[in-house]
């Protein structure tokens, strides 16, 4: 009997222990979180590539990043005007020394007198919009929540773990988008709200919350199906772009990776071809928000609890009275002359005390020294003071209140008349 009944505890105990563990695995940020990087002020151009040879090394990379400044201006202009790059004006290095903000490099090979190297130019925004032509705050999208998943392995993962595709999305500099990304960090409770399994939840009363908490109007899932030949050999993966709670495709493309050292740069480079993508579908007018992520508006209410509510939301004003009585009997009336008193809507006694002063609150329609004289019509002393109405005496019960008149019922004898016919 011991063991059996030892065994079912065993079992729960060790049910609620890994469910703990789970969630705790889930909350801890040991192994997860990477913020987003902020390109609202910069205008990036990325994959310059520079070969250059000199009389030493510091020299060679010198020479190699202002060619680099040159070509990013003039690849950035025609981008943003939407020509080849041999019509894009040429400035002097002093000048883009004041525009460059910073350079990134992608790659880089340093000899004694060469440099090889990838880079990528960060200008700033607000020194260079006038002369690249651009716009210093423009956005075309609403907000969109976006949901990176990793599938690989059979296993769907979004922000639980640290991973190449959210990492990439995080470091993607979105200014020149004309998408409105809202990416998560993955930090906090984000691994619980967003991920692999909310992206197929049909329900929308979740996604509204979702998208509200995170501040978005439509939700966007890049979802990317990695796979590898071997560890640490070739890698090849296939890019899904999906759009709205329902995961309508947009489109997809495959990339492939020769090594474990080209991942992320094949993430990368899936990051800019899925925003192309999304902007794409942004222009044809297929980012349409689904209009189930509204907040659906309350039924109208019936005509007879409009004609009730109506008077209720007229509600009278705060008093408190205070009521000197002597005896239980005083306090008595005192009380029931304030619930038969016209334009009171409630009465609660805050404190009793029938044989000294008793606090009372009370809601009426009209001032303190209209209640006052009501009191005073039934015989009570009484005065005001802002919110404070003292009444102190004696009155005799209050006056009955007249019970509304008998309503006849078809069918029915008239009040008074017992049942039957009439003789």
């Amino acid at each position: 009997m011991l063991r059996r009944t030892f065994l079912p505890a065993l079992l729960m105990f060790l049910a609620v222990a890994a469910l703990s563990g789970a969630l705790y695995a889930q909350l801890e940020s040991g192994e997860r979180g990477i913020l987003p990087i902020d390109s609202s002020g910069t205008l990036e151009i990325s994959g310059i590539h520079v070969d250059v040879g000199a009389k030493d090394a510091s020299s060679a990379r010198y020479a190699g990043w202002r060619i680099a400044q040159r070509v990013g201006f003039r690849a950035l202009w025609a981008k943003a005007h939407g020509v080849p790059i041999a019509q894009a004006p040429t400035l002097p290095d002093s000048t883009l020394d004041g525009l460059v903000s910073s350079i990134t490099v992608e790659r880089e090979q340093i000899g004694p007198n060469r440099y090889i190297a990838d880079l990528g130019i960060l200008f700033d925004r607000a020194r260079s919009s006038e002369l690249l032509g651009v716009g210093g705050e423009e956005r075309h999208s609403a907000p969109m929540l976006l949901i990176p998943i990793t599938v690989s392995g059979g296993t769907a993962t979004s922000v639980e773990l640290r991973n190449a595709w959210q990492r990439a999305w995080a470091q993607y500099r979105t200014s020149q988008s004309s998408i409105d990304y809202v990416r998560v960090s993955g930090m906090n409770v984000d691994p619980l709200l967003v991920n692999a399994a909310e992206t197929e939840r049909p329900g929308r009363g979740w996604w509204r919350n979702i998208v509200d908490l995170y501040g978005a109007a439509d939700i966007l899932v890049a979802e990317v199906q990695f796979q590898r030949l071997y560890p640490g050999g070739p890698a090849r993966a296939r890019f899904i772009a999906r759009h709205g709670p329902d995961n309508e495709i947009i489109g997809g493309f495959s990339l492939t990776a020769a090594n474990s050292d080209a991942v992320p740069a094949m993430m990368n480079e899936g990051v800019r071809r899925m925003d192309e993508l999304y902007s794409a579908a942004l222009a044809a007018g297929r980012l349409e928000r689904d209009s189930t992520l509204d907040i659906p508006a309350p039924p109208p209410l019936p005509v007879e609890e409009v004609v009730e509510t109506a008077p209720a939301k007229q509600q009278g004003n705060a008093f408190q009275v205070q009521i000197a009585a002597s005896n239980v009997n005083t306090y008595n009336f005192a009380m029931a002359h304030l619930r038969t008193l016209p334009g009171i809507d409630q009465v609660i006694p805050q404190s009793i005390n029938p044989s000294g002063t008793s606090y009372i609150l009370v809601s009426y329609h009209g001032s303190g020294p209209q209640l006052a004289a009501a009191l005073i019509a039934r015989g009570w002393t009484a005065d005001s003071s802002g919110t404070v109405v003292r009444m102190s005496g004696g009155a005799g019960p209050p006056p009955p209140v007249p019970l509304p008149p008998p309503v006849a019922v078809p069918g029915q004898p008239p009040t008074g008349q017992p049942p039957g016919n009439p003789q």
